[in-house]
């Protein structure tokens, strides 16, 4: 009974001991609008549909702001986002200097220099895009370029199918056709200076 005497008056002073400590505490300070959830780097991933790979991103940096009031996903410097068919053979392409993802809208915008490459191989260029991906349709109110294989066309606004095989431009600005054929301007030189 004496040895159990001394343990219980360590221990007493023990705990005495540690409650009598400071205890340091840290405020942080959490704003879901402006705090990511998740970061990635270097990312490159396959996405499937239905059990088909349907498509391939690439970013430098994804963040998710997963708390946020609208939750969505932004890619700071870039995302390069490709369409493959059933022989992962590439469709169609996207192409941004940032991106961003509203999760509950199911909305991709696209912002920069922004470049596509639809399914007939037309090539799309403008500073803004928006995929609603819902409404299964692309559309911008910005400055469009478009190369056809024979023609340029230019305006400002547009919208599409996903698949950018089918469009209308709101303004066109210019069609411009495109020779294939290149011009001998020495030759013509040559004959005006005789």
């Amino acid at each position: 009974m004496t040895t159990i005497i001394p343990i219980v008056v360590m221990s007493f002073f023990l705990l005495a001991s540690c409650s009598d400590e400071e205890k340091e505490t840290v405020e942080v300070v959490f704003d879901p609008e402006t705090t990511y959830t998740m970061k990635t780097t270097e990312v490159s991933t396959l996405v499937s549909d239905s059990g088909i790979t349907r498509y391939r991103a690439n970013a430098d940096v994804w963040l998710i702001y997963g708390k946020a009031n609208e939750p969505y996903w932004y890619f700071p410097e870039g995302l390069y986002l490709e369409q493959f068919d059933t022989l992962f053979q590439v469709k169609s392409s996207i192409k941004a200097d940032t991106a961003y993802y509203f999760e509950k809208q199911e909305l991709w915008k696209g912002v920069g220099n922004v470049e596509m490459k639809s399914l007939d191989g037309e090539y799309f260029t403008t500073s803004l895009i928006f995929w609603d991906q819902k409404l299964q349709k692309i559309y911008s109110d910005k400055y469009i370029r478009i190369e056809q294989q024979d023609k340029v066309i230019t305006g400002i606004g547009f919208e599409s199918n996903q698949s950018m095989t089918e469009y209308k431009i709101f303004n066109t600005t210019g069609i411009f056709p495109v020779n294939e054929t290149p011009v001998d301007t020495t030759q013509t030189k040559t004959e005006a200076s005789e």
